[in-house]
């Protein structure tokens, strides 16, 4: 099955790359790995803003994170790396708005863990990171990868 098809079935469709907001480039590849600059939580177009702890619920940071995810592999197409070329998801760099006193920083993060899940099964697994940071635009969760490719 290829991932396009994997998508259709968990009618998922791919938002439109965001394009970065200070001077890098969203996607570099080398030595058989992609790696994909942070990524900001856009649902249905707008930005996802707002701080755990201070307003938006467990469920909303889940649905950021995972939004993260999605705009990730929105960002590996555009940069013309075909999602069937990924082997694994080797790593996540999940950062949560929070406050201080928020310590569920693991629990958002499983929306982008879950997600590179359903995608890629066992391939979609990886080692990840959540922390609590102050974020750019306000953004509620950014997410960054590695990802290991097969060749083309």
């Amino acid at each position: 099955m290829t991932i396009a098809t994997r998508l259709c079935d968990l009618g998922i469709v791919l938002p439109q790359p965001a394009a970065p907001v200070a001077s890098y480039v969203p996607v570099v590849t080398a030595g058989g790995l992609a790696y994909v600059s942070g990524q900001l939580p856009f649902i249905d177009g707008a930005l996802v803003t707002g701080r755990m702890g201070e307003g938006p619920t467990l469920e909303q940071g889940i649905a950021a994170a995972r939004a993260c995810a999605l705009m990730i592999l929105a960002q590996l197409q555009g940069a013309g790396v075909a999602l069937d070329r990924v082997e694994r998801i080797v790593k996540l760099g999940v950062f949560v708005n929070s406050t201080p006193d928020f310590t569920d920083q693991p629990k958002v993060a499983n929306g982008a863990s879950d997600l590179m899940v359903e995608v890629f099964g066992p391939a979609g697994r990886h080692a990840r990171s959540a922390v609590g940071a102050i974020l750019p635009l306000a953004a509620l969760v950014e997410v960054d990868a590695i990802v290991a490719l097969s060749p083309a």
